[in-house]
């Protein structure tokens, strides 16, 4: 969907249901930054649900990432006033989801120097050009 991403090398994805514990199925770098893009596998249909981004650039054009990375920010960063290691198996009840597929991508690594921000936006703004409104979770950008 977001031929961007295809020079993203390090790349990946997972599958999150009600009954996983996402620290466990979680394969995203625990070091790298990036963006991550979360899909709602729901009756046979499956909607991007969710963008987001993980880690900075300092002024020296180092990057900023938290202790976990990646995987930390998709494991206990904040979304919906909590956690998502709770909070995604809220919504998934709640919204009688069959699974989520998270897709990441690295976007700053010793091939690329993306920032993470920037990626997003691009392709927060692909999305809402597209369908005229944000990701359903994405309550604002």
């Amino acid at each position: 969907m977001f031929d961007e991403l295809e020079k993203y090398k390090s790349n990946g994805h997972f599958f999150f249901s009600e009954g996983d514990d996402l620290a466990k199925v979680c394969n995203a770098p625990k070091n790298g930054i990036g963006i991550y893009i979360i899909y709602a596998l729901k009756g046979g249909k499956i909607e991007l649900i969710f963008i987001g981004s993980a880690g900075k650039i300092k002024q020296d054009g180092t990057k900023k990432a938290l202790v976990g990375g990646i995987c930390d920010q998709l494991i206990n960063g904040k979304l919906f006033g909590g956690s998502r290691k709770l909070t995604l198996k809220e919504h998934i009840k709640h919204k009688n989801i069959d699974a989520l597929d998270i897709y990441w991508y690295e976007t700053f690594d010793k091939k690329n120097a993306d920032i993470p921000a920037f990626v997003e936006g691009t392709i927060m703004q692909r999305y809402f050009d597209l369908n005229e409104q944000l990701p359903e979770w994405n309550e604002e950008y």
